[in-house]
């Protein structure tokens, strides 16, 4: 199987954002190491009793600008100095509030942490999420093929194809997210109970995830699954194969996954786990008989539940099979 990295260029206004915040910082950073007295005459303030620590924040602001000059180079690759830039500008703000809550600090602080934090904040919070988009995306194969031909071709670590395990049989194919999402373990987790009711209804559940067959296995023991059939596919051929999309901030994280992560992961303990694979690829659920869909799920968000033995008992009829090649 040949693959091979597509580049995914930045677009131009990551670099221009941190072009900009680069000259920011040095300019600002310049005023207040070379005139530390401005800030405190324009606002009526009491000065510092020693301008020099003041001039010591003027300087750390303007390295973070010469650090943000180099980011801009290539903003995905340098992410680790946005990341530094992105802490600072995130905890500024809450320490300015707090003290000026507190009384210890004047109003006109606010002004300081508007120009300096939180006008920046949420562009380059847009840049870290481009950067962890661009480290998960998977190798791109240069022979990806219809979904019947893959059903053929990869095997589960049984030595099975989708294709062959499907003949005048319905299979339940579940592609998986992730192995460290909580969702990834849930689904697993409703697959363990619902597992006789799909099996008694005929069918055969196979597991398609991005890890590896052997590495990984302690996972499916845990919720026991490990004799249950198992493809690796850490390219995402037959992901993208069946349709299923990599998902956007809108997908993976909305409001309405919150208390679902909440749930699944603390309550019914799931847990978490390390990121195995691509955090941002869509799961789904499809019945195939015949090496054709019978029935399909692709979830809206990285929270949908479906419910598999629902997905596994519906009734085959000619009108419902599709083409896998969707």
């Amino acid at each position: 199987m040949n693959q091979t990295t597509t580049p995914h260029p930045s677009p131009r206004w990551y670099a221009t954002i941190l072009n900009a915040a680069a000259t920011y910082n040095l300019v600002w950073g310049a005023w207040v190491v070379l005139r530390p007295g401005d800030f405190f005459d324009w606002f009526d303030l009491t000065p510092p009793a020693y301008p020099a620590i003041w001039q010591c924040v003027g300087m750390i602001i303007g390295v973070y600008g010469i650090g943000y000059a180099i980011a801009a180079r290539n903003p995905l690759r340098h992410w680790p100095l946005v990341l530094v830039g992105f802490l600072g500008k995130a905890l500024g703000p809450i320490g300015i509030a707090w003290n000026v809550l507190q009384g210890d600090l004047s109003p006109a602080w606010v002004w300081i942490t508007v120009f300096n934090d939180l006008v920046w904040l949420f562009p380059f919070a847009a840049i870290l999420f481009a950067a962890f988009d661009h480290a998960n995306r998977p190798a791109v194969s240069t022979d990806d093929q219809p979904a019947e031909r893959l059903n053929e071709l990869m095997r589960t670590h049984r030595g099975d194809s989708i294709a062959s395990l499907s003949v005048d049989r319905s299979v339940l194919v579940v592609l998986l997210r992730h192995a460290g999402c909580t969702f990834c373990r849930e689904a697993l987790g409703d697959l363990q109970k619902q597992r006789a009711g799909i099996e008694a209804a005929g069918g055969e559940i196979v597991l398609v995830h991005m890890g590896d067959n052997e590495l990984d296995v302690e996972l499916f023991e845990s919720y026991g699954l490990a004799d249950t059939h198992r493809i690796s596919d850490p390219g995402c051929r037959l992901y993208r194969a069946y349709g299923l999309q990599r998902g956007g901030p809108g997908q993976l994280f909305p409001l309405s996954v919150w208390w679902r992560g909440f749930s699944a992961a603390i309550i019914n303990r799931h847990g978490f786990g390390k990121l195995i694979g691509d955090g941002f690829q869509m799961p789904g659920a499809f019945l195939v008989r015949d090496n054709a869909i019978v029935k399909a799920y692709r979830h809206r968000t990285s929270g949908s539940r479906p419910d598999y033995l629902e997905l596994a008992a519906c009734e085959v009829t000619d009108s419902q099979v599709q083409p896998l090649a969707c």
